[in-house]
């Protein structure tokens, strides 16, 4: 099962990915040997843009150490003597209104990915002069749809349901877009994007996505339901 650790981890990393079609592929996953405080073992590594990124729960395992949650706080301790540190249980997590499912957080954040990928690809496009039509975008627009509605299947608390309004404006917002560039493409009135590398970009519903979609991507890394006047 993915921990929310790591969900968070990778969800920072598309959060920080800069906007552009080819950003996604500069994520690679793979397990590596490590040592912590002289002891080895293997754990999962994700690398994005040449900064590696390690699991605290693999850490804490690998090193002997201990790792507990309390609100906003994390602490992570090794024991000096490098022996097994006793095992006594953190205190019990209160319950937030406003926390997410982990079920929802992890179909949330692919649903981001896959409106990123949408919407970066086709304004690439754009911006290149490239042939681009309604089958081409069609097939953009039903990944994104897809995850959507996988999202919508985890939403399992009122939390998530309250986040997956937000999802449904921001998808909603991308394809309004993705219409206007597709139509805009078919009567031949592209050349103020072709002729300005951020002529697209600084539209106000690009602004709006870009805005929406940073949110949203914290808030589900967050764990916790949050409320933005960019994803309305």
């Amino acid at each position: 099962m993915v921990s929310k650790q790591w969900i968070q981890i990778l969800a920072v990393a598309l959060i920080t990915l800069p906007f552009c079609n080819r950003c996604l592929a500069q994520v690679e996953q793979s397990t590596r040997s490590l040592t912590v405080n002289g002891h080895n073992g293997s754990a999962a590594i994700v690398t994005v843009k040449g900064r590696t990124y390690v699991e605290l729960e693999s850490l804490a395992r690998i090193g002997k150490g201990s790792l507990s949650f309390h609100n906003d706080q994390i602490s992570l301790t090794f024991s000096s003597s490098g022996e097994d540190p006793i095992d006594t249980p953190p205190p019990p997590e209160p319950v937030s209104q406003s926390a997410l499912s982990q079920k929802f957080m992890v179909a949330g954040i692919e649903t981001i990915a896959q409106m990123r990928e949408w919407a970066t690809t086709l304004g690439y496009a754009i911006q290149q002069g490239y042939g681009v039509n309604e089958k081409w975008v069609s097939d953009y627009r039903e990944q994104a749809a897809h995850s959507l509605r996988l999202a919508t299947a985890a939403a399992s608390t009122n939390s998530d349901q309250e986040a997956l309004q937000l999802l449904n404006n921001e998808f909603h917002a991308v394809r309004e877009w993705s219409d206007k560039l597709l139509a805009a493409k078919q009567s031949m009135d592209t050349a103020k994007y072709t002729s300005s590398p951020n002529a697209l970009r600084d539209e106000p519903l690009s602004q709006k996505i870009m805005s929406c979609g940073h949110f949203l991507g914290g808030m589900l890394a967050s764990g916790e339901f949050k409320e933005d006047p960019s994803c309305h």
